[in-house]
């Protein structure tokens, strides 16, 4: 038996979604105190950096749409799209997220349909929604980022739009520090090795992948999407929140956030 640790290691992608839930089942609480009010109870919050889809626009037109958000958290995007006259429906694979959810549901009055369910085994038809998004939510966290994209790409009709927001890549060379001792490079940006928190025995407790710019443009290419943008949102003046490795020091420097804007071509 050794101490809890981290390693760089890789793990199976039932472990990886085993460990995931169980962290966000156990996190929701704290992460939701700590980032809900940034977030909000009815908003769409693409970054850390304080982008929002109000100002953005970056999923188009979404009033009478039918949207799903893939790895949904608190649902506050889900609520905020109702308000735009969506039809959106809330996925998670934690149901302690999906329990703060369904209290900001009731709290709100604004009801987003909630479903908890496994991003890589969507359930849903070929061609049900009109748009898929997520924010942070998912792709950082199954084994198989691939199947994902593909699952998007079936659940999306002819010409639906699919967009993600996820940890620039090139954060994956720095230490998690908001501070000066995450501004030195110590490791390789083409490591692709897992990050996994271990436990005691030597469990997985939390897994998070890294690909870079390219891996992602290349999967998102092999599931048949056009990419249409990458975002990498700057730090706003004035803007002095520090969240996690997030902060105005590096903000300033260097990208925190990669926005992924892909459409589903039409058929024929």
């Amino acid at each position: 038996m050794t101490e809890p640790g981290v390693a760089r290691r890789p793990v199976s992608p039932a472990e990886s979604s085993r460990a995931n839930r169980r962290w966000w089942d156990a996190d929701a609480d704290s992460y939701l105190a700590e980032h809900g009010e940034f977030l909000g109870d009815s908003d769409l919050l693409w970054c850390p950096e304080g982008l929002r889809e109000a100002t953005a626009g970056l999923l188009g037109d979404v009033r009478g749409r039918r949207v799903l958000e893939v790895g949904c958290g608190a649902a506050a995007g889900s609520r905020w799209l109702v308000t735009q006259g969506a039809r959106p429906v809330a996925m998670d694979l934690s149901a302690g997220m999906l329990r703060h959810a369904s209290v900001l549901n009731e709290k709100t009055g604004i009801r987003a349909p909630l479903i908890q369910g496994d991003a890589s085994e969507l359930p849903f038809g070929a061609g049900h929604f009109d748009i898929a998004f997520t924010a942070f939510g998912a792709i950082p966290f199954v084994a198989d980022s691939e199947r994902v994209m593909r699952e998007v790409f079936r659940v999306l009709r002819p010409g639906g739009r699919w967009v993600f927001s996820v940890t620039h890549p090139m954060r994956w060379i720095f230490l998690d520090d908001p501070g000066e001792g995450g501004l030195v490079a110590v490791h390789s940006y083409f490591d692709r090795r897992l990050y996994v928190e271990e436990d005691e025995h030597g469990e997985p407790t939390y897994v998070e992948q890294h690909r870079t710019v390219g891996d992602r443009v290349r999967e998102l290419v092999a599931a048949g999407f056009t990419l249409l943008d990458i975002i990498e949102p700057e730090w706003p003046a004035g803007h002095d929140r520090i969240w996690g490795q997030w902060s105005p020091l590096r903000g300033r420097l260097f990208p925190g956030t990669a926005i992924f804007v892909t459409r589903k071509p039409n058929s024929g």
